[in-house]
């Protein structure tokens, strides 16, 4: 089954992400890095599926306090910096999208990140992130 161009997109953004976390780089960095070095296809990834992950992984350093302070306030008892770094990169992802007025529907945003957790994460983050995205979306205010 092939990827929508824009999934792939946010897989691609989660990487860089993650990159940039484990890294200590900066977004520009370690798109590069991931775009010449770690991009799984044979061909390399259109004009727009790039500029897509490059502007979400920008928007979500952007973000970056805003997001935390609502993950914070959202998890009880789980500071961002405690819970597992890719659940952390794929819940400020999906913020980082949710608080930017994206044209792209809460729903669509929720479920994309869950199907982030399924390929890179495991059933139980799935579970975490769906929760905490739900409850973020209704702190943020969208349907």
């Amino acid at each position: 089954m092939k990827k929508d161009w824009r999934h792939r997109a946010r897989e691609a953004a989660l990487q860089i992400l993650y990159q940039r976390e484990v890294g200590k780089l900066d977004v520009a960095t370690a798109s590069e890095t991931f775009f010449a070095w770690q991009w799984p296809d044979a061909t390399p990834p259109s004009d727009d599926l790039r500029a897509l992950a490059e502007t979400l992984a920008r928007n979500t350093v952007e973000r970056l306090e805003a997001i935390d302070a609502m993950i914070a306030g959202t998890a009880e008892r789980w500071r961002p910096e405690r819970m597992a770094v890719i659940d952390r990169m794929i819940l400020r992802l999906a913020l980082g999208e949710l608080l930017g007025g994206s044209d792209t529907p809460p729903a669509v945003v929720i479920n994309e990140a869950l199907e982030l957790a399924r390929t890179f994460s495991t059933e139980d983050a799935v579970k975490f992130i769906n929760g905490m995205l739900d409850s973020a979306r209704k702190k943020i205010g969208g349907p």
